[in-house]
C-alpha cells in the first residue's frame, strides 16, 4: 500500500471517529471513573468509550416496554417470598 493510499484511509477513518470533550467533571467523578477502568484493566479512555457505547445501545422505550411483556406474563401466578428460600437453603 503506498503512503497516499495509507494516509488517504487514515483520513477517512478519522472523519468516522467523532470526539466528545466533557467539561467541568467534579473530581471525585473522575475519581470514580479512573477506579472502575483500573477495576476492569482499562485505560480511563477505553472505560468511557465503553461506557458511552453501552449507554448508547440502550433503549428506555423498549425496556420498559419488554418489562411490562414480562409484568402482563407473570400477571396472576403466585411467587414464593426470596427471602424465605434462601434462608431454608442456607439452613441445610
Amino acid at each position: 500500500m503506498s503512503r497516499d493510499a495509507i494516509i488517504s484511509l487514515a483520513r477517512e477513518v478519522a472523519q468516522l471517529m467523532a470526539q466528545v470533550l466533557v467539561r467541568d467533571l467534579k473530581a471525585d467523578v473522575v475519581a470514580r471513573l479512573k477506579a472502575r477502568a483500573k477495576r476492569h484493566g482499562r485505560s480511563l479512555q477505553t472505560e468511557l468509550k465503553e461506557i458511552l457505547e453501552t449507554a448508547s445501545r440502550h433503549n428506555a422505550v423498549e425496556a420498559r416496554a419488554l418489562a411490562d411483556r414480562i409484568r402482563r406474563t407473570l400477571a396472576g401466578r403466585v411467587h414464593s417470598d426470596s427471602v424465605e428460600l434462601l434462608a431454608e437453603d442456607r439452613s441445610r
